[in-house]
């Protein structure tokens, strides 16, 4: 059961990732942002639209799968590793930089994610010999 968990974690992380990467390309190619018609049209011409609204798709349909079997703590809190992936693809992929809040805030949302992790480990009955 343990690698069904690593291995959801991983896909859900991987398709709210990708998700976030293909917003920002969407944006990209959009630009200028403008409440027009012109702008709503560069949106939906863009194949990335598509791709972050398929990443959205699969990772409602993976989160729901890992809510069936995962304790709600630790899968709630690791479905946040997201917010430190983006961060660093942002990074490579868009140049962008991380100050110490961003690196910090990072380190909390990992530190968090390995306290609950090792709560529910703890809090686990022994299994019957």
């Amino acid at each position: 059961m343990r690698r069904f968990y690593v291995f959801g974690f991983l896909v859900l992380v991987c398709f709210d990732t990708f998700g976030q990467i293909c917003f920002k390309l969407t944006a990209n190619h959009a630009m200028p942002p403008e409440a027009n018609l012109a702008w709503v049209v560069r949106v939906l011409s863009s194949p990335w639209v598509y791709c972050a609204i398929a990443c959205y798709i699969g990772a409602f349909l993976t989160w729901m799968t890992l809510l069936e079997h995962a304790p709600i703590g630790p899968a709630f809190a690791a479905s946040h590793l997201e917010v430190v992936s983006v961060l660093a693809f942002s990074v490579v992929l868009f140049g962008e930089r991380i100050g110490w809040p961003q690196f910090t805030g990072s380190a909390l949302i990992i530190a968090g994610i390995v306290c609950l992790a090792i709560s529910e480990t703890d809090a686990e009955p022994a299994a019957p010999h």
